[in-house]
């Protein structure tokens, strides 16, 4: 039984109105989504201890990547963040490529970034017109969801779907950009995704009420934020600029110019602001990576990543067998191990890969952003009220296909 201690008062018991009660919210609940429970101790509405637990939706991606070749692993990261399941892909292809010693091309890595930004701009917006639906305000969510409509419709062009898109390979991406796609990426992020932030700026920034449910809620400090491992939104709305495109620049991330927008108080409002101001910045990076994305090929020239041609293994015997030998038995990625982060949409996406030279991984690990920010959930909610514990929770933004992996 878990038993309610003040810990600034050196583990002694808080001096309560009533008796605590213990109260179980979700998996069961509309605001933790079926896949996330919570157990509270609470003197009447006031939580004084929290203890979250996940493994409502075990994905199971570490181990089966390890009976998967290196290709077959990625569709299995689409799973992981479902929201922006393309910043998934590329973390991953490029840790490959990190321990294959592998460098994409220059027009590749413009299109990853195009299509990792657009991927952050819609899990943004799934993120707040979420949050907005649970604490009882669903205009926002029908604003976005219009948006993120858009953005799937151009991305189901790249590569015939929409959520889960297996895009990204060791080595390239699956296919160049179809004719006149860019123009439709830019019309899209000139037209309905500007206007959808400033419906949803309109209807919130300046909202009595959603100011006095937000501000001031679930707030935490910078250090206290970095002991718990915050990345991201959630570490930038404490004053951190801490963004891997920056301080670490990959891919081609360094060619642009863009701001890093922070917080102050680390609060539900901050996260909020943090976010709408980088859905805005991610625009800007767009614009310019469509404006300098060179020509030339998409993938490396090397047969040993890469699959012929079709037609070519229709009629010539070497194409053949790299065909059948990369199906068959995976990539031949040089023994060692290797960790490569990215910036995703909810912070710092690592993965730590080990190979001991076969078709496939011998070990994964994921290091994803929701993991630290859901232990983290007591830290930001004691003291405050359940309803408060349900805005919190949507800030912060927890998809449990990564934390569950």
């Amino acid at each position: 039984m878990m038993e309610p201690f003040d810990s600034d008062a050196g583990g002694a018991k808080l001096d309560l109105q009533s008796e605590p009660m213990i109260l179980n919210i979700g998996p069961s609940h509309p605001a933790t989504h079926t896949t996330l429970r919570f157990r509270t101790v609470l003197d009447g509405e006031t939580i004084l201890d929290l203890e979250p637990e996940f493994g409502y939706l075990h994905r199971g991606f570490e181990k089966e990547s390890e009976a998967a070749t290196w290709t077959q692993v990625i569709p299995y990261t689409d799973r992981l963040n479902y929201c922006s399941a393309m910043m998934n892909n590329v973390g991953y292809a490029m840790a490959v490529e990190k321990l294959c010693g592998i460098e994409v091309p220059e027009r590749c890595q413009y299109i990853r970034v195009i299509i990792s930004e657009l991927s952050r701009i819609i899990d943004h917006m799934v993120c707040v017109g979420t949050n907005m639906v649970d604490i009882g305000a669903l205009t926002n969510f029908w604003y976005f969801w219009k948006c993120r409509e858009e953005v799937y419709k151009v991305l189901e062009e790249l590569c015939g779907q929409r959520l889960t898109t297996t895009y990204t390979r060791i080595g390239g991406v699956m296919a160049d950009v179809p004719e006149g796609w860019t123009d439709r990426v830019l019309a899209v992020c000139r037209g309905v995704i500007p206007e959808g932030i400033a419906d949803v700026d309109r209807l919130l920034t300046r909202n009595r009420i959603f100011i006095e449910r937000t501000m001031g809620v679930g707030g935490i400090t910078p250090k206290e934020a970095i002991a718990l491992g915050f990345t991201g939104p959630c570490l930038r709305a404490t004053g951190v600029p801490l963004d891997l495109r920056k301080d670490h620049p990959y891919m081609v991330y360094d060619r642009f110019d863009f701001d890093v927008p922070v917080g102050e108080a680390g609060d539900t409002c901050d996260r909020y602001m943090v976010r709408m101001e980088e859905m805005r910045q991610s625009l800007r990076i767009i614009e310019q990576a469509v404006a300098g994305m060179p020509g030339g090929p998409v993938n490396v020239d090397d047969p040993r990543f890469i699959l012929p041609p079709k037609e070519a293994v229709y009629e010539n015997i070497e194409a053949l067998m790299n065909h059948f030998k990369i199906i068959m038995e995976g990539i031949r990625v040089p023994a060692g191990e290797v960790y490569s982060a990215t910036e995703a949409a909810n912070g710092e996406l690592g993965y730590y890969i080990v190979s001991k030279g076969g078709g496939g991984p011998w070990k994964i690990k994921v290091r994803p952003p929701c993991f630290p920010l859901f232990q983290g959930m007591p830290r930001l909610v004691k003291g405050h009220m359940i309803a408060d514990l349900i805005a919190v929770l949507g800030s912060v933004n927890i998809i449990a296909g990564e934390l569950d992996r």
